[in-house]
């Protein structure tokens, strides 16, 4: 039985120790926002917040966030800036398919929390694992400018 601390609530789970974090979120817990993109840990759909990193929950074993804050995107909006990420989203009408959207927003919402005032070099440094086939990431940059432009308030 492993206890996680996700999104402010304990769960516990009854998984093999091996099973990658973001199988639990999806398949036992049924938090599907987190997406399955490559299982290999390079196309950042998968990212959710390990104590405020952006980590890639597809190759994570479980017992490695067992003690660890969890946040997920159906979380990450109790925060300042996960609010002011998710409004500038919407305000910049970032996505398009939507589909890696979940992991770019917590790539941009770690970066905020540790860099409340980003260049575009930081933006591109800290976004550049998450892959957005749509190709957006001018839409992307411009919104994680509004969100640190409005210092985590509503964007």
């Amino acid at each position: 039985m492993q206890k996680l601390d996700i999104n402010g609530k304990v769960h516990q789970v009854d998984v093999d120790p091996d099973t990658p974090l973001l199988w639990v979120l999806r398949d036992v817990l049924d938090m599907t926002g987190t997406k399955f993109g490559c299982g290999a840990a390079l196309c950042g759909a998968c990212t959710v917040h390990l104590d405020g990193v952006a980590t890639r929950s597809c190759t994570l074993p479980v017992t490695a966030a067992v003690g660890r804050r969890i946040t997920t995107i159906e979380g990450v909006g109790a925060t300042r800036a996960g609010r002011a990420v998710q409004a500038a989203w919407i305000a910049e009408d970032v996505p398009q398919c939507g589909y890696c959207q979940s992991g770019q927003i917590m790539a941009a919402t770690a970066l905020l929390a540790k860099n409340p005032k980003p260049s575009d070099a930081d933006i591109d440094g800290a976004m550049s694992g998450n892959l957005c086939r749509c190709g957006i990431y001018s839409r992307i940059r411009a919104a994680v400018h509004r969100a640190a432009e409005h210092g985590g308030e509503s964007a």
